[in-house]
């Protein structure tokens, strides 16, 4: 065999023993007449120890080994005279008197140790290189514990795992799907699954009432840190469930995982905020509740201002950065030059200090007396060594503007504890949202999500006020997971396809088979669906997603490992009956 051992596993107490080690080189230092190797597996490190003077043969040959070199090594376990804590296996070291290279190696473009020297892109290129490293391998171990947990939760609690199909209907409502062609039906495509909602609500009409998957889904989006084009998701679906009984049911996932995962225990309920509470006090329907900071309503304050930027906003509205009125003019500027940003898109910023001597100075100063700033303090809470962050505009920009504004001073001031976790679900999400370009309403969540029983009526009169039947649990300003009760009546699903401005024709090509599903006794149904990769770098401590995916794809949706996505020959383009039109672009 070529190991009996890991390199991670022997103790003290193993010594005495005569084991085989098999793994890579990490680094070997030679000090004359002796010779050391770092000899390295997923499991840890253990050091080798070569004697020239008890065999120059084997002490000549380990001087050979380069850096990732694969190596099998036989010897006797002794207790180490110079120990090194910070090793598991630093009480011992092996003396070889058998060595075999088991594979050469050339030098790695970049360190493989716990802080590489190489950059994202070329460890990126070299992805089967950067695994090798023990920050990837705890991420990916964690991944696999997490859902490990996950499926042995939900299995306790009735529910079962179904594969739903990879190969789908296009149906165009949210991002765009990515598509593959049929070669057996040319000019016909299917669609890669951005969720597989359908196939769980049709598994809920066939009868199984707890069905659950981590699953793959695809999206063609624009990308970010905790975005990919593939990405994974827990996906749930339950039968005859009200919202409570799938909030109370996933609450406990979420709780269990702590537990098992981090041993974090929380003894109460999550929060349940609602969404316009959300928005109208952190301008984030995904709010981070580890700081406070919520934004203050000022346009009351502000009446008959002689400041256009003021005296003409819908809305304005401020926080509070606690003892920040010592920053500079620098900073503020800074902070103005961010607002601006194209994805903020605020005008300006207004600032008001109040120093701890007593005196208040404004950016507005000019416009406002003393009297009317230290009404503000009264009306956000601000007190002497405070600074007050001011916003104006549209309310909905600004809400968002001041929202952002929040999370970056927070960030300044090392308000978000990476070890402390505050979980919430966010409820009663708008069902849907007008887009003045097409002239249209589209759905928040999906065109599946049930409305409010009680807001059923204003679909005919206002669909803009109605309230999905909708959750989001968020932990630490991270979207963790959402879902929805959906609809299961035919006629209140015809109404919603009405609402979105579908036709009965397109209606039945997009969604028929599910439309038709619903005639044969579909049940009340609703469940939730996670991204698991988020919760996974959560966990870890991480702020992308790429670090707890195997084989991730960079910013461009571009794989450089592998070097994909790529071209493909003119003769399966003709099997496919397809023809590449350069773009002008």
């Amino acid at each position: 065999m070529y190991r009996t051992h890991t390199c991670g596993e022997l103790r003290i107490s193993d010594a005495g023993k005569v084991i085989t080690l098999a793994g890579w080189v990490q680094k070997t230092r030679d000090f004359g007449g002796m010779t050391f190797v770092d000899l390295r597996d997923r499991y840890g490190i253990t050091q080798l120890v070569f004697n020239m003077e008890t065999d120059a043969g084997q002490c000549k040959l380990a001087r050979e080994l380069g850096r990732e070199f694969v190596i099998r090594a036989t010897g006797l376990v002794a207790e180490r005279s110079n120990k090194n804590p910070n090793m598991p296996t630093g009480d011992i070291e092996i003396f070889v008197d058998t060595l075999h290279i088991l594979n050469p190696a050339e030098t790695p473009p970049f360190t493989i140790e716990e802080n590489s020297d190489g950059g994202d892109e070329l460890r990126m290129k070299y992805r089967y290189l950067d695994m090798r490293r023990a920050p990837l391998q705890r991420n990916l171990m964690l991944r696999h514990r997490m859902a490990q947990s996950v499926r042995h939760y939900l299995d306790l609690r009735g529910f079962i795992e179904v594969e739903t199909p990879v190969m789908i209907k296009s149906t165009p409502e949210g991002a765009r799907d990515f598509v593959v062609p049929s070669r057996m039906n040319q000019g016909q495509f299917y669609a890669l699954p951005q969720s597989p909602q359908m196939f769980k609500q049709l598994l809920m009409v066939s009868g199984y009432d707890r069905y659950m998957q981590i699953v793959k889904c695809f999206r063609d989006e624009d990308l970010r840190a905790d975005r990919q084009p593939e990405f994974t998701q827990i996906d749930c679906e339950m039968a005859f469930v009200e919202q409570d009984d799938i909030l109370n049911t996933f609450e406990g996932l979420a709780k269990h995982l702590f537990k098992e995962i981090l041993n974090v225990e929380f003894p109460g309920k999550f929060a349940k905020i609602p969404y316009e509470q959300a928005m109208t006090e952190y301008g984030s329907d995904k709010p981070d509740l580890r700081f406070g900071m919520k934004i203050t309503d000022l346009t009351e304050k502000v009446v008959g201002c002689g400041l256009s930027v003021m005296a003409e906003a819908e809305y304005i509205g401020g926080i509070v950065a606690t003892g920040c009125a010592d920053y500079s003019r620098k900073q503020i500027d800074d902070l103005t030059e961010f607002v601006k940003k194209p994805q903020i898109g605020a005008k300006g910023l207004i600032y008001v200090k109040y120093n701890t001597d007593g005196t208040i100075k404004s950016s507005v100063a000019k416009f406002f007396d003393a009297a009317a700033l230290r009404g503000w303090a009264e009306v956000t809470g601000a007190k002497a060594g405070n600074l007050l962050l001011i916003l104006a505009g549209k309310r909905d920009k600004t809400l968002k503007a001041l929202g952002e504004l929040r999370l970056e001073m927070g960030r300044q001031l090392n308000l978000m504890d990476k070890n402390k976790y505050i979980p919430l679900w966010v409820v009663d999400f708008p069902l849907v949202e007008w887009d003045e370009e097409t002239k249209r309403f589209y759905a928040i969540h999906h065109p599946f999500t049930a409305p409010k029983p009680e807001h059923i009526p204003m679909l005919d009169i206002d669909p803009g006020k109605v309230h999905a039947n909708a959750y989001d649990l968020v932990i630490n300003g991270i979207e963790i997971g959402g879902g929805s009760i959906r609809i299961h009546d035919s006629g209140l699903q015809k109404k919603m396809f009405e609402v979105l401005g579908f036709t009965d024709e397109q209606a039945q090509y997009r969604f028929g088979f599910l439309m038709n599903a619903f005639k044969y006794g579909a049940p009340p149904h609703g469940g939730i669906a996670f991204g698991f990769d988020r919760w996974v770098s959560l966990f870890a401590g991480l702020n992308s997603i790429r670090d707890v995916i195997a084989f991730p794809k960079n910013n461009q949706g571009r794989d450089v490992m592998q070097d994909s996505p790529g071209i493909i020959d003119d003769e399966q383009l003709k099997e496919l009956g397809i023809r590449i039109v350069t773009s002008d672009k």
